[in-house]
């Protein structure tokens, strides 16, 4: 079967881990092959916080205008290349204002990028873990400002086992009484508490949140609460969390019935894309075509759009997929 034809869906994926290696050689005049050497991971990754190390080139690429607008327009280009029907793309604002741009210029630098490509699209804004206390509040305000003007929800990125999930409850806090909806980044390089403490925040999502599968305990708890989990199983193995793709709890959180999704977490860096994703849950975890289609239908009912909007979208991705579905059959 053709997995890059099936319509797909994304909500875990960042903009700076996800630059387009030729428009990255482009900007920077450099060649490809040294590009993709400095913006991907390596096959012996030992943890998240070497991974996180390929995010300082990215850094340096996006502080202007044109090139932050490139390379979204470049990143809906792709995703729209292997039918990605809708995307929720998370970057964090403060971390492009070192060459004088506002976050306002920011954030509207990278819609215009996106409006030039025909793919539904919305903004996720990162608070960032270790960053001042104000910076992160600077997120939250950004977030109101711009919601349901292309941003849709905020997030909490960055060293999970330095920075403790806890730490950040007040502005979660503040968010949820600003009607700014929010996932978080939990249960990755950090265990229990740190699913335990996202949790009790009543987020939507939950960023990762695989090590849940080390406490049974709160699983009943998700389930209850309805809290989806944007699971990224590439990016998991090479943080070292799971050896092995069969190592991985996709599956068995799936027949557990928790909401889930799948997702590339970053294109670049990982070295992937959601097509290679379905095709590594296929052929080593023994999910079908159906299981993939199920999820991405969960995933629809997840995302940051209001109902009727998720109603639209539904319609429109079971269309898309029961002729899919008829024309891989027929072949």
């Amino acid at each position: 079967m053709n997995l890059s034809t099936l319509p797909k869906i994304e909500l875990h994926l960042h903009l700076d881990g996800s630059i387009n290696p030729m428009t990255a050689s482009k900007i920077l005049n450099c060649s490809v092959n040294d590009i993709v050497k400095e913006l991907t991971v390596s096959d012996n990754c030992r943890d998240l916080n070497e991974y996180l190390t390929k995010f300082s080139l990215p850094e340096q690429i996006l502080q202007t205008k044109e090139n932050l607008s490139l390379i979204a327009e470049n990143l809906a280009l792709d995703l729209k290349k292997e039918n990605v029907i809708y995307a929720e793309i998370r970057f964090a604002p403060m971390k492009h204002l070192k060459e004088g741009l506002t976050k306002e210029e920011v954030v509207d630098s990278i819609l215009e990028g996106l409006k030039k490509v025909d793919i539904q699209t919305n903004l996720i804004l990162c608070m960032m873990r270790g960053a001042p206390y104000e910076e992160n509040l600077e997120v939250i305000t950004l977030a109101k400002k711009y919601l349901h003007r292309g941003v849709c929800a905020i997030d909490l990125a960055g060293a999970e086992a330095l920075y403790k999930t806890e730490d950040y409850r007040s502005l979660f806090a503040l968010a949820k009484k600003e009607n700014i909806p929010f996932t978080i980044h939990a249960g990755e390089a950090d265990g229990k508490e740190s699913i335990k403490s996202a949790i009790s925040f009543d987020p939507k999502r939950i960023g990762h949140g695989v090590r849940i599968i080390e406490a049974p305990e709160l699983i009943p708890i998700i389930k209850k609460k309805n809290i989806l989990l944007e699971i990224c199983p590439t990016s998991n193995i090479q943080t070292s969390i799971f050896k092995t793709y069969q190592d991985h709890p996709i599956k068995k959180l799936y027949d557990e019935f928790i909401p889930l999704s799948i997702n590339t977490d970053n294109r670049t860096v990982s070295n992937t894309t959601l097509t290679e994703e379905y095709h590594h849950l296929i052929t080593n975890l023994n999910m079908s075509i159906q299981d993939i289609i199920n999820i991405n239908k969960t995933t629809i009912l997840h995302t940051f759009l209001n109902s009727n909007e998720q109603d639209k979208l539904l319609k429109k991705y079971t269309e898309l997929s029961d002729k899919w579905l008829k024309e891989q059959n027929k072949d």
